[in-house]
């Protein structure tokens, strides 16, 4: 069992997936080395969400591109112009290559990501602005979040103190309550999937994996170092994976390694199963004990999970002096600042001008164009 692919496909990191430039098992081993040296609820989106940008069928002609800004098995990222009309739209390109959707089978996580993203409208994840393909790729075009990848950040300093911590976990938080909200699981946070806006606020992106749910489901998805144990198992999971992966998160910007990091990704699986926690020294209580309550194996135990549901989270010791109307109004000065000197500015992502131009596999036959035709 432990030796099942989990798909990446084009997620797996940032704008578009693997943005870093690092497997995450090569950058966890630097991180760990480098680290040891009454409550108010959020409010609620409209059901159908009126973003501050739709752009009604677009043409990837229209779109001026700019610096690639990540890449992924089979996308690219691309900050770029859409300038029809005499408007100036900046945004990022997200570019999948259909021939690598059709030998991967990711065709269904295409349409979802798509789906999902044009459902939602919520301060911290990331707006779909529009769609449009052609015979090489399908397009998402994003909201272009210009202060990078959160992991960079992450990698850069080592390990977040617990302020640094809170804060953005807290806004992880309320994406999640809105998510489940919304029956939305989401099954792939880890901090290459986190970006920064140019004030230092989280944006999700990349829902390559999220899924609308009424019942359980069994794909095996996600980041080895995140899996909960109910994944690994394919025992079926639901919005508690996510639960799990939170911990998971919140240990990692403390610590600046993930709770269940090896070397071998076989290795990470069997210590979440055995699901031993070793916390560094500088770990709060509170911490540690928050921490311990979301990795649990047992779902009738995991906090989150429980008859209290988010709230019990919220309430926590760890999060006592924690506002959560100012967490979602976006009140509170964030702890890291991008360095950014115009909405395109793309200084905060790796430089990807020396890579060649994507490659497709295969030339799609009319037959494979149509599996296409209602993304």
């Amino acid at each position: 069992m432990f030796n099942k692919i989990f798909a990446q496909g084009p997620q797996g990191g940032g704008q578009v997936g693997g943005a870093s430039g690092k497997s995450r098992s090569d950058a966890g081993k630097e991180q760990r080395e480098h680290a040891t040296s009454s409550v108010p609820r959020s409010p609620s989106s409209p059901a159908t969400p009126k973003h501050k940008v739709w752009l009604d069928n677009p043409k990837f002609s229209d779109f001026k591109l700019g610096p690639c800004l990540g890449t992924g098995s089979f996308g690219r990222v691309h900050l770029a112009h859409y300038l029809p009309q005499s408007r100036n739209v900046i945004c990022a390109t997200k570019s999948l290559s259909k021939a690598s959707i059709l030998k991967t089978k990711q065709v269904i996580h295409v349409k979802q990501e798509k789906g999902i993203l044009q459902r939602l409208d919520y301060p911290f994840i990331v707006n779909l602005f529009g769609c449009c393909q052609d015979d090489k790729c399908v397009h998402l075009v994003l909201e272009y979040v210009c202060g990078g990848e959160f992991f960079t950040y992450l990698r850069s300093t080592g390990r977040f103190d617990e302020q640094t911590t809170r804060f953005y976990a807290a806004q992880v938080l309320l994406s999640f309550e809105y998510l489940h909200s919304q029956d939305i699981i989401y099954r792939d946070l880890k901090p290459e999937n986190l970006l920064l806006d140019s004030k230092g606020n989280i944006k999700i992106a990349d829902f390559g994996f999220a899924k609308q749910i009424d019942r359980r489901t069994y794909t095996l998805c996600g980041t080895p170092d995140y899996l909960a144990p109910e994944i690994i198992l394919n025992k079926g999971h639901g919005k508690p994976v996510d639960w799990w992966a939170y911990g998971v998160l919140i240990f990692e910007m403390l610590a600046g390694y993930p709770p269940f990091y090896d070397d071998d990704a076989l290795g990470t699986y069997q210590k979440i199963l055995t699901g031993r926690l070793n916390f560094p020294g500088h770990f709060s209580r509170s911490a540690k004990d928050l921490i311990r309550r979301l990795l649990v194996a047992d779902l009738t135990k995991r906090i989150g999970c429980l008859k209290g549901g988010v709230d019990e989270i919220k309430n926590h010791a760890w999060f006592a002096s924690t506002n959560w109307d100012n967490v979602y109004n976006r009140r509170d000065t964030p702890p890291l600042r991008p360095k950014v000197s115009a909405d395109d500015d793309s200084s905060c992502f790796d430089d990807y001008s020396k890579l060649e131009p994507m490659k497709h596999e295969f030339v799609l036959t009319p037959e494979d164009q149509k599996v296409f035709e209602d993304i």
